[in-house]
């Protein structure tokens, strides 16, 4: 069993923290708001720090699951930040959807430090990270991957190693475009029968057994025809998402048309208020 730390205790982080802490691993525990963090010691026991640094302080492990590039390089850098408590060693595991820049940025300060740093953002969502069934795509080095693995094994239903540091973050951008066209596709896919007329619970029991079934349909078309979008991975987070895979997109020279199409369309579900709904509001365009 290791000694782990971790920042960030949003509604993936939270559960994720709580399955390290249920497979008998020493958890210490930081959030931005200290309340959550005492929350999360009432429940599954540990103990709460009050800076990232004192959290990581005789770690094994300290990972992190926060919200975006500048929150990752807050709770790594600077006098209270994780790397500045981590003995030499220890590796740095980010859970968080990040650009692969932040990423191969974070990781060699880690080196200069003595400090591993794989990143591992994840798929699966809120129920995945409640249920410990979440998919980790990993970058960074292979040894320090081989001795990460066995922990985050605690949340993981696969987790594999991709690559070097940036190859789990770019694996990710690869999880939410394919989401993107798949929302939008069975988006339109509803509200056409709608037009049309038909029941839209019978069609999709017959045509989730074929060749269009995914887990988007299985899993929200249900709250999709009963217009119930207060769930799931809001539509904010998925334009940040969408914002990394488009701007690295034009770094490396891919062509996404679809991927921007669709980032235009939660664009106009923010417009309508809708920032917080689930993305598979994007039917709400369409009513």
């Amino acid at each position: 069993m290791a000694k782990v730390a971790f920042l960030g205790l949003g509604v993936m982080g939270f559960p994720m923290a709580g399955h390290l802490a249920a497979k008998g691993h020493k958890v210490t525990v930081y959030n931005r708001s200290p309340a959550k963090a005492e929350a999360w010691v009432e429940k599954h026991g540990g103990r709460a720090a009050a800076t990232p640094r004192e959290a990581a302080m005789g770690q094994d492990f300290v990972f992190a699951c926060v919200g975006n590039d500048d929150d990752l390089r807050g709770v790594c850098t600077g006098p209270d930040g994780a790397f500045a408590g981590m003995d030499k060693g220890a590796i740095f595991v980010d859970h968080t959807t990040v650009s692969a820049q932040v990423t191969r940025e974070m990781a060699a300060l880690a080196a200069e430090s003595g400090l591993g740093f794989v990143d591992a953002p994840v798929s699966g969502g809120q129920a995945g990270a409640e249920n410990g069934a979440l998919s980790v795509m990993c970058g960074g080095s292979q040894d320090q991957y081989d001795r990460a693995e066995p922990v985050i094994d605690a949340y993981a239903r696969i987790c594999r190693r991709l690559g070097d540091s940036g190859a789990g973050q770019i694996a990710k951008m690869m999880n939410q475009i394919c989401i993107a066209g798949l929302v939008q596709g069975l988006s339109e896919a509803l509200a056409f029968g709608e037009k049309a007329g038909l029941d839209g619970e019978k069609v999709i029991e017959v045509i989730s057994q074929g060749a269009a079934g995914s887990w988007q349909m299985q899993n929200r078309y249900k709250t999709m025809l009963e217009d119930k979008f207060d769930h799931g991975f809001a539509v904010d987070w998925m334009r940040k998402d969408l914002g990394i895979c488009l701007a690295t997109a034009n770094d490396i020279g891919a062509s996404l048309p679809v991927t921007a199409l669709v980032d235009q369309f939660y664009k106009d579900i923010q417009r309508m208020g809708g920032g917080r709904n689930d993305t598979s509001s994007l039917i709400r365009r369409l009513r």
